[in-house]
């Protein structure tokens, strides 16, 4: 019976059908030996968890990648704190990686960039950074004035535009990084403080580092790192160096 309903089948939708297994195969052959023997270290932002970024992890894991995802007390000590932190860890998953990448979102990204900047690991590869206040977020500014202003932590304090914040003092990078901005807010105070097209916490301008790469996706700073539009982006990134085609920000 099976029998007589295939050979019922129209024989170009069988090729067609045959073509677009092969084609998927293909696509997931190419993203298993994209990674492999690849490590990636993830960070995530302030106030956060390991947990949020978890979905990226996944999908990095599916692209081949070894996948280290760190979680520390974003509001619980300085940027040395946390650099140290994200040292140890490094020593510890990734001493024989055959390169080493980091992806981190916010706060995470500029912990990323003062650790390289600080001791960068042998084995350094691609660097992805998930709306970062690279020029200093003017929500942050506003949010250590309010009284609540000390909830954001040493670190988290800190990320605001003024001379002695961390994203002024931080080295330009010297190793291969690209940047993710966000499109879309739910945040109403932080769009109306924010000049500019913005995530709800970072304007895009502010994401910006002079000669490095920035792809805009449409996505809100809290769920950025789960944007399929940004995890396409980090894999295309750490995998060629060069972002895909920006999606449609409508």
């Amino acid at each position: 019976m099976a029998r007589g309903l295939w050979t019922r089948v129209p024989a170009a939708l069988l090729i067609g059908l045959c073509l677009a297994l092969a084609a998927a195969a293909a696509i997931g052959g190419e993203a298993g030996l994209q990674g492999e023997g690849d490590s990636v270290v993830l960070l995530h932002g302030l106030g956060r968890t390991r947990t949020s970024m978890l979905l990226l992890a996944q999908r990095l894991e599916r692209a081949g990648y070894n996948v280290t995802n760190v979680g520390y007390d974003s509001r619980g000590g300085s940027l040395a704190e946390h650099v140290e932190t994200l040292a140890a860890e490094v020593s510890g998953c990734c001493a024989t990686a055959s390169r080493i990448h980091f992806v981190g979102h916010s706060l995470g990204g500029l912990v990323i960039r003062q650790y390289l900047a600080d001791s960068p690991p042998d084995a350094l590869g691609r660097v992805v950074l998930l709306g970062p206040p690279n020029q200093g977020s003017e929500m942050a500014d506003w949010f250590r004035e309010q009284p609540f202003g000390h909830l954001l932590g040493p670190a988290g304090e800190a990320l605001g535009t003024g001379a002695s914040d961390i994203p002024a003092n931080l080295p330009p990078p010297g190793y291969e990084v690209g940047i993710i901005a966000g499109s879309r807010s739910l945040n109403p105070i932080g769009s109306a403080l924010i000049p500019g097209p913005d995530d709800g916490m970072v304007g895009i301008e502010h994401t910006r580092i002079e000669g490095v790469p920035l792809i805009v996706v449409p996505a809100t700073h809290t769920f950025l790192m789960n944007s399929r539009f940004s995890a396409e982006a980090v894999i295309s990134f750490l995998g060629t160096g060069r972002f895909p085609e920006a999606p449609d920000r409508r």
